[in-house]
């Protein structure tokens, strides 16, 4: 997969459970949290179905993303979806969301002097970078490894391997909740992923962040906001492999705001890609 550059739809946020999220004008990422204000922020895990099966859990749940260009497909057969009616907290345009390996890093907003629109796209930077594919090229802050001044970092040190163990940073909270539980193997490599992000960062990039996680399980709460909508976004593929259509979620990595019109640029994990799984 190449590097990937879309834009921010819409943001929403709810500071109470409800199966949607209210449209803002902005939000506001925290490091290891997730979003300022909303119920599903912390580092256990919060939404309520999992609450009840196990609290002690880790949230790789923070943010809840969703291509916009899914309204568009079950619009055709007539379910009348908008931003944040799914729940999801971004609303992404022009990436394909659910093709992106575990481990990924969103980045949020034009990277310091580049001019948004430039090269092809809002925001648009160079691909490569940083030892990985679409990697980001280093921006202002003095170069790969410069120590950012102020702000919320993601940056750490993994120690000698990038097991959920080793892992520091805005992020030890989480990650160290999720050393200390029982993981499901799909969880696990979710948690694994997300650790080893957190070292490959150099915290040269100020930018806002969310780490990918893994893929939302639809549930039938789907089918309480539009009778039938579930089917649409939970299948199977030909070869009778589930198919999860409902988003993805993710960790906050570096915190800051942002908005509709932001640029989004994926920054892909080094290869062998894993692809994502329910978390």
């Amino acid at each position: 997969m190449t590097a990937e550059q879309g834009t921010v739809a819409a943001v929403s946020c709810n500071d109470t459970y409800a199966f949607t999220k209210p449209v803002r004008g902005e939000i506001r990422l925290v490091a290891g949290v997730g979003v300022a204000g909303d119920v599903h922020a912390g580092a256990y895990v919060k939404h309520r179905g999992r609450v009840r099966t196990d609290p002690t859990q880790p949230n790789l749940r923070q943010v809840h993303l969703i291509h916009r260009e899914l309204f568009a497909e079950v619009g055709a057969k007539g379910f009348a979806v908008a931003a944040g009616d799914l729940g999801e907290n971004v609303t992404t345009s022009g990436i394909d969301l659910l093709g992106l390996p575990t481990g990924t890093i969103l980045r949020f907003g034009a990277l310091p002097g580049v001019t948004a629109g430039a090269g092809g796209g809002p925001g648009a930077v160079t691909a490569g970078a940083g030892g990985g594919p679409g990697a980001v090229t280093a921006g202002a802050s003095g170069g790969p490894g410069a120590a950012p001044a102020g702000g919320e970092s993601g940056a750490a040190a993994a120690g000698g391997d990038s097991g959920v163990a080793g892992a520091g940073g805005p992020l030890a909270a989480v990650l160290g909740v999720a050393a200390a539980a029982a993981l499901d193997a799909a969880t696990a490599v979710s948690a694994a992923a997300v650790a080893a992000a957190v070292g490959r960062d150099l915290g040269d990039d100020l930018r806002p962040a969310v780490i990918v996680a893994g893929l939302r399980n639809p549930c039938g709460q789907i089918n309480g906001f539009r009778a039938g909508l579930l089917n649409e976004v939970l299948g199977r593929d030909e070869q009778g492999r589930l198919v999860r259509k409902a988003g993805i979620m993710g960790v906050v990595l570096r915190g800051g705001v942002v908005r509709p019109g932001d640029a989004v640029t994926v920054q892909l994990p080094p290869l062998p890609h894993v692809p994502l799984d329910r978390v």
